[in-house]
C-alpha cells in the first residue's frame, strides 16, 4: 500500500508494459490522486489520520446504481461500515447512493477509485437499460468492447448484462465473469477472406459445434435481401438469423430495409429466420427498427460511450459531529433505501 508520499516517490514502474493498472496496483492506491496521499502525510503528522468520519456519495443526475460489488472488493479488508442502494435500482439527483463510516485512514485514499468505479458503472448500466427497455422484450446484445480500453471493457459488458438487462455480451471475459458464454458470430473480415457469404456460412456450419448460433452478416458483397435469401436457401433450417450492419456510406440500417428483409424472408417461407441489426444503435433507433421487424439488437457505442456520472464524496461527520463544506448540508442525509452491505 502507498501509505505516504515517500512510498510514492520510491515506487518504480516499468514503462515496458500495458498501461492499464493491475488489481494489486489499484488496491495499493497507485491509481488514486496524489493529493489523497499528501493528505495522509499531513494528518499523520498531527495524529489525526485515524479520525472517525462518515462519508456520503451522490451524483447530480438520475440513473441506475451499479458498481457496488467492485467497491466492496476494493474495501474488503478495510475496517469500515458501508450502506448503499441495492445494485440495479434507480437513484434521483443528489440522492445518497452510498455511505461509508470508519477511520479516514482506512478508506480516504481510495476516494478516486471509489468514484471512478461508480461513475462509469452507473453510466453503463443506465445506458444499457435504456436500450433494453426500448427493445420491449426483444434481445439486446452488448457489443461495445471495441469502443473501450481492454482493461475496462469486460467491466462494461458485465454491467450491461447483469444490471442493464442485456441478453448477452460479446467480450469473452465480460461474459465469463457472469458465468455465461460470450455471444457473437463472425466479422466482415471472415466473409471478405472467404470471398462469398454462403461459402463462409457453410464453412462456419461445418467447423463449429451446433450450440454456436448460426447468424451471418448479409451486407458484405451483395444487396442485403438477395444475400439473405441465398443464405436461407443454402442453410435451410440451420440458419438462425441474418445480421444487418450496413455502413453509413450505403445508407446504414434503415426502417425500410428491415421491413423489406422481413417481407422477403416471410414470402420465401423463411419466417423463422430472425433479423439482427447493429451499427450505431440507440434507444430511438431500436424502437423504430423493432417496429419494422428487427428481432435482436447489437449495441456497442451507445452503452460503451455513456458519459460517466459526476460522483461526489463528501465528509458529513467528523468524530460524530455534523460537518459540511459551504453549499452542502452538514450531517447525515437520511435515505431509507440504503441497506447495510458491510
Amino acid at each position: 500500500m502507498l501509505n505516504f508520499l515517500s512510498d510514492v516517490t520510491a515506487l518504480k514502474v516499468n514503462s515496458d508494459r500495458l498501461y492499464s493498472a493491475t488489481h494489486d496496483e489499484i488496491k495499493s492506491g497507485a491509481t488514486t490522486d496524489i493529493y489523497f496521499i499528501n493528505t495522509r502525510d499531513v494528518l499523520s503528522s498531527v495524529g489525526m489520520l485515524d479520525t472517525e468520519v462518515t462519508a456520503e456519495i451522490f451524483t447530480r443526475t438520475t440513473g441506475m446504481f451499479a458498481g457496488l460489488a467492485e467497491v466492496l472488493e476494493l474495501l474488503k479488508d478495510a475496517p469500515v461500515k458501508i450502506e448503499a442502494l441495492p445494485e440495479g435500482e434507480y437513484f434521483s439527483p443528489k440522492e445518497v447512493v452510498m455511505r461509508i463510516k470508519g477511520s479516514y485512514g482506512a478508506f480516504g485514499y481510495h476516494e478516486t477509485n471509489l468514484l471512478g468505479i461508480l461513475s462509469s458503472s452507473c453510466a453503463w448500466a443506465t445506458a444499457a437499460r435504456e436500450c433494453v427497455e426500448a427493445a420491449g422484450g426483444k434481445a439486446v446484445l452488448s457489443f461495445g468492447a471495441r469502443h473501450l480500453h481492454p482493461a475496462v471493457a469486460p467491466v462494461m459488458e458485465a454491467i450491461a448484462v447483469k444490471f442493464g438487462g442485456c441478453a448477452g455480451a460479446s467480450c469473452i471475459l465480460g461474459a465469463k465473469l457472469l458465468g455465461r458464454e460470450p455471444a457473437g458470430t463472425i466479422p466482415h473480415a471472415a466473409v471478405l477472406i472467404m470471398g462469398d457469404t454462403v461459402k463462409l456460412a457453410q464453412a462456419y456450419d461445418a467447423a463449429l459445434p451446433p450450440e454456436v448460433g448460426r447468424t451471418f452478416l448479409v451486407d458484405t458483397f451483395k444487396d442485403e435481401c438477395e444475400e439473405a435469401l441465398r443464405l436461407a436457401e443454402a442453410m435451410k433450417d440451420r440458419l438462425g438469423a441474418v445480421r444487418l450492419d450496413t455502413p453509413g456510406e450505403r445508407g446504414g440500417v434503415t426502417v425500410e430495409l428491415v421491413k423489406e428483409m422481413r417481407y422477403r424472408l416471410d414470402k420465401a417461407g423463411f419466417n423463422k429466420v430472425k433479423i439482427v441489426v447493429s451499427g450505431g444503435l440507440n434507444p430511438t433507433r431500436i424502437k423504430e427498427l423493432s417496429a419494422a421487424g428487427a428481432d435482436i439488437f447489437g449495441v456497442g457505442s451507445y452503452i460503451a460511450h455513456a458519459v460517466p456520472m459526476d460522483m461526489t464524496m463528501d465528509l458529513k461527520e467528523v468524530n460524530g459531529k455534523p460537518v459540511a463544506k459551504r453549499g452542502r448540508l452538514p450531517g447525515i442525509l437520511e435515505n431509507k433505501r440504503l441497506i447495510k452491505v458491510k
